[in-house]
């Protein structure tokens, strides 16, 4: 995946974000849409997570394409 194709899924999951927790107002989410929000989190983390290696990769003269997706443990772990 390049760049602008992980921007395009960056912003197609933080729609999708954005439409479950606007749902919310009166009500709360079923444990389906709970999960599919955990779901959209750990992806978006991944995504941020692999866009930033590209670039970083890119900027040092290495190979962009050589960048991978890290496991939810490892992205989920961060400080932020």
């Amino acid at each position: 995946m390049d760049d602008p194709e992980l921007v395009e899924r960056i912003t197609a999951l933080a729609d999708e974000e954005h439409r479950l927790e606007q749902s919310r107002p009166g009500g709360g989410l079923s444990d389906e849409q709970h999960e599919r929000l955990r779901h959209i989190e750990v992806a978006l983390d991944q995504c941020w997570d692999l866009l930033r290696q590209r670039r970083a990769r890119r900027s040092s003269g290495q190979d962009p394409d050589a960048a991978a997706v890290r496991p939810e443990a490892t992205v989920e772990g961060y400080q932020q």
